[in-house]
């Protein structure tokens, strides 16, 4: 099981991002896992690409999205815990990347597909990039 974050399903459809190429690289490479992600991560990746292409393509990725990861959805309880992340790393993990964490956490996940570098301060994550 892998957790994947906004950076990559950005990255893979944003042929102008740094990472692009990367991302290409990668998906082979994780294309039989299990996947999860979290609905943060989902309305983060659908809003920034509709921004960018237009509400279709937004689409496009929300349904890839829900059709090939297991999407966890945020309640109070993964706030509270995300919250404690938050603060821990003193506001300079996102919100969004403490639930990812925490999500992480519960379900006994170890690796994350992320550009993201702020994810290589957390013990017991291995951030594939």
């Amino acid at each position: 099981m892998i957790f994947i974050d906004a950076s990559f399903f950005i990255a893979a459809i944003n042929k102008n991002d740094q990472w692009h190429e990367k991302a290409g690289e990668i998906l082979p490479i994780i294309k039989k896992e299990e996947k999860v992600t979290s609905g943060l991560i989902l309305s983060e990746s659908v809003t920034l690409i509709g921004s960018f292409y237009g509400g279709k393509t937004g689409l496009k990725l929300f349904d890839y999205i829900l059709d090939n990861h297991e999407v966890r959805y945020v309640d109070k309880e993964l706030s509270l815990s995300a919250m404690e992340t938050f603060l821990k790393f003193d506001g300079t993990l996102s919100f969004a990347d403490s639930v990812s964490v925490e999500l992480m956490k519960n379900l006994g996940i170890e690796r994350i597909v992320s550009f993201d570098s702020d994810f290589d301060k957390v013990d017991g994550i291995m951030r594939i990039h």
